[in-house]
This record gives structure tokens, C-alpha cells and sequence, in this order.
């Protein structure tokens, strides 16, 4: 590989295609603070809204634990990527991995940096859909919080579900022609900002709820059920959330590869790792407490259009709003590598077609003029229905957070880690050390299987009600 010191750094999230190697090289710059700020904002998203109700399942003693082992596992996680970035030495070796896919593929193969990208791409295809059914669900209760302040909170107020997905969906057509990341900078910042605003509003909500109800609901062992084995179902399902929530391993390397030197990069990235999941954890812990203070074992799936809120219905709908602006922009964040990835495979894969790689310009009045490429018309049309009708075949936000939690846990963000410190640090077979890191694997494995059989049962349960 080389000294690759004055390259240009890849844009966040963008692991599945290479920068352009005739751009001006751009100077590192990044530091421990704006390390914590693109974690922070990384890692905080759709998913803290569920965590009121998977502390629920869980019980005071078991929901507050899960979310802080969690956290745990995903320090030690960071901690070992965090050494992968150079090699052969973890602070001055020559060699930088800008990427998790690069780093992948730099130590251990090609084989397993397929494998990883299926698990990525799955993961960046099922965030669309986990995105267009809440923010679907956030229009629908728009809508119902007006209904309920208009007719009062006994009132049917029922709203489906379809129609608001299909108009997502038509928006992300739109949206989805933005040609790549350098192009919708104004974007994240849009999303990063509403994605604060709702989590922080939610807080609000569950807090002035307890206050006025005057005392702490739940109870050490959650919401009950009707068995032992349905109890089961749900505690393992609400892992699966919890484990949505949290890894951000994906784009750790690429946030580390913005970072100056020195101090060396992975001292300021453990450094700035540890921050940002002690408040994440913080505002994780606050969110899902005061929602399961507030509701006890009527505590909502979501927490802003569950409605335990109904007043005051302006904030309820301004922080829905909020979750609707965010998740535009975040469709298009998680969705873009995968348009990069595929467009990058079929243009090498067929260089002569004009189809693949002809642009056409229109000029329209009043904006700047587009160019349109036929393929990728036609490709992220088609992703974009798909994402939508996946979406509408099984709209259930819990469930489905679960399984795409508890699916990616394990191999993104604790095997490959693991395995790629390995080969990092030359650790050899049955060492105490590899022994150790072994066993953490593997008991992460147990727990993402958990998570992954309760959060199925929990989907074609509610598929086949």
C-alpha cells in the first residue's frame, strides 16, 4: 500500500468506493473534538427512540445493564479497530487503513472482505427501510396529534401507514439523484441537527411526564407476559434494539483517517471514542429511564408516535417533523455507498456502454442545469421502490430494528475488530490474550443470536396478527 499520508480523506461512510486520485490532497486536521462530534452525531439516530420501550421488556435492574454492557462491548470494539488503522505499527506505521472495508480486505483477505461487505451492504439497505417505516409512522402521528387535540384523546384518530410510506419513497427518488457525498455536505448537517433536536425533545416529554405523574412507574422485572417463553421473546427482541442503537464500527477508521497527527491517531480516537459513548450512553440512559419512568408497562414502541405524549400536540409534532427531516437526509447518507458501490461496479464491469456511463444535461429555468445518467436514473429508482415496498410489507419498528441490530452486531462491529487485531498485534493461537478476545467474541455471538431469534419471532408474530 504505501504512505498514503496526503491523500484525500474518503467521505464519512463512504467505505465502498475509492477517492478520486486527481482531487487536490487535503491537509488532516481532525481532532479529538470533532472525532466525538462525527460519532456523536453518527451514532444517535431513529434508534433512541426505542429504547424506552426495550427497557420495558427488560425491568429496571436488566434494561439499565443491557444498555450499559453494551456500551462496554462497543469501547473494547473501538479500542481494537482503533490499532488497525496503520500498520505494522498501531501509531507511525507507513501503512493507513481509510476505511473499515480497506482495512477488511489489508488483513485478512479478500474472501472476508466480501463477506464483510455483504453484512455492510445489507446493513446500509435495511437502514432505508428501517427509515422509511419511522418516518412514515411520524407523519401518521402528525396527523393523529392534531386529530387528538381536535376531537379529544378518546377519539379514534386512525391513520394507515401506506400512503405516507409511498410519498417517503417519491421523495427519495428525488433525493436520490444527488450524484455523491461531496454534493449533500448541507444535508447531514440538516439531519445531524433534527436527529438532536427530536432526541432532546423526547427527553423533555419523558421527564415532564414523571413530574407530573409524581411517581416512578415500571418494576425490576418489565411489562409482564402471558408465558415464560413469550417473556422470553420480548427480552430477547429489546436486545436486538438496544444493539441497533449503539456500534458505529463501520465508520470508525474513515472518522480516524481525518484526524492530525500528532498526538498519534489512535490515542485521539480511543480518547474521543470513550467521550462520545459516555454520553451517548448518558443520553441513552436518560431517554429510555424517563420514558419507562413516565409509562411504565404501557410504555410505546416509539417513543414520539406511540402517544404517551398528546399534549402539548405542537411539540409532539415538531419533534415528529424533526424525525421526518432527519431521516430524509439519513436515508441518503446510508443509501449513497451503495449507489457508489454498484454504479462503481457496473462502469468498470462494462467501460463501453453508453447506458452505464453517458451523462445527458437538461436546462431547466431558474436551476442549475442537471446531468443525467440513465443507469443511475434507473438503478436508484428501483433501490428506492424497493427499500419502500420491503417497508410496506412489514411496517413494524421495534421488530425491525431488532433484526437489523442484532444482525449486524456481531459481525461488523465484534468479529471482524477482533480478527483484524489479530493479524494487527501477531497474536498468536491459545495466548492468554487471544484466549480472552476469543471468548468475548463469542459470547458476543450468543447475545446477537438472541437477539436476532427474538426479533424474527417478534416480526412474523406481527405479520401473521
Amino acid at each position: 500500500m504505501g504512505d498514503r499520508t496526503e491523500e484525500l480523506p474518503l467521505p464519512l461512510l463512504g467505505s465502498f468506493h475509492s477517492a478520486n486520485e486527481s482531487e487536490e490532497p487535503l491537509k488532516r486536521t481532525g481532532t479529538i473534538w470533532t472525532a466525538t462530534a462525527h460519532v456523536i452525531t453518527g451514532v444517535i439516530g431513529a434508534g433512541v427512540l426505542s429504547l424506552a420501550w426495550s427497557i420495558a421488556q427488560l425491568g429496571w435492574i436488566a434494561g439499565p445493564f443491557c444498555m450499559i454492557f453494551f456500551a462496554a462491548i462497543t469501547i473494547v470494539s473501538t479500542y481494537l479497530l482503533c490499532d488497525c488503522y496503520r500498520f505494522p505499527d498501531p501509531e507511525h506505521g507507513p501503512i493507513r487503513n481509510r476505511s473499515y472495508m480497506e482495512a477488511v480486505r489489508f488483513y485478512l483477505g479478500e474472501k472476508s472482505q466480501v463477506v464483510c461487505g455483504i453484512f455492510a451492504e445489507e446493513s446500509l439497505y435495511g437502514c432505508g427501510i428501517a427509515y422509511t417505516i419511522t418516518s412514515a409512522g411520524s407523519i401518521r402521528a402528525i396527523q393523529r396529534s392534531n386529530c387528538y387535540h381536535r376531537e379529544g384523546h378518546k377519539a379514534s384518530c386512525e391513520y394507515g401507514d401506506a400512503i405516507y410510506m409511498l410519498l417517503f419513497g417519491a421523495v427519495q427518488i428525488l433525493m436520490s439523484q444527488i450524484p455523491d457525498f461531496h454534493n449533500m455536505e448541507w444535508l447531514s448537517v440538516i439531519a445531524a441537527i433534527m436527529s438532536f433536536t427530536y432526541s432532546f425533545i423526547g427527553f423533555g416529554l419523558g421527564v415532564a411526564q414523571v413530574i407530573e405523574n409524581g411517581t416512578i412507574k415500571g418494576s425490576i422485572a418489565g411489562v409482564s407476559a402471558a408465558t415464560t417463553a413469550n417473556k422470553l421473546w420480548l427480552a430477547f427482541e429489546a436486545l436486538g434494539d438496544i444493539a441497533f442503537a449503539y456500534p458505529y464500527s463501520i465508520i470508525l477508521l474513515e472518522i480516524q483517517d481525518t484526524l492530525k497527527s500528532p498526538p498519534p491517531e489512535n490515542k485521539t480516537m480511543k480518547k474521543a471514542s470513550m467521550i462520545s459513548i459516555f454520553i451517548t450512553t448518558f443520553f441513552y440512559l436518560c431517554c429510555g429511564c424517563f420514558g419507562y419512568a413516565a409509562f411504565g408497562n404501557n410504555t410505546p414502541g416509539n417513543l414520539l408516535t406511540g402517544f404517551g405524549f398528546f399534549e402539548p400536540y405542537w411539540l409532539v409534532d415538531l419533534a415528529n417533523a424533526c424525525v421526518v427531516l432527519h431521516l430524509v437526509g439519513g436515508y441518503q447518507i446510508y443509501s449513497q455507498p451503495v449507489f457508489a458501490f454498484v454504479e462503481g461496479w457496473f462502469s468498470r464491469k462494462f467501460p463501453s456502454s453508453g447506458f452505464v456511463n453517458n451523462f445527458h444535461s437538461f436546462k431547466l429555468p431558474l436551476i442549475p442545469p442537471l446531468h443525467i445518467n440513465l443507469f443511475r436514473l434507473c438503478f436508484r429508482t428501483v433501490y428506492v421502490a424497493s427499500t419502500t415496498a420491503v417497508a410496506m410489507a412489514f411496517p413494524y419498528f421495534n421488530q425491525v430494528l431488532g433484526v437489523l441490530g442484532a444482525l449486524n452486531f456481531w459481525p461488523l462491529a465484534i468479529y471482524f475488530p477482533v480478527e483484524m487485531y489479530f493479524v494487527q498485534k501477531k497474536i498468536g493461537a491459545w495466548t492468554r490474550k487471544w484466549i480472552v478476545l476469543r471468548t468475548f467474541s463469542f459470547a458476543c455471538l450468543l447475545i446477537t443470536i438472541a437477539g436476532l431469534l427474538g426479533s424474527i419471532e417478534g416480526l412474523i408474530s406481527a405479520k401473521l396478527g
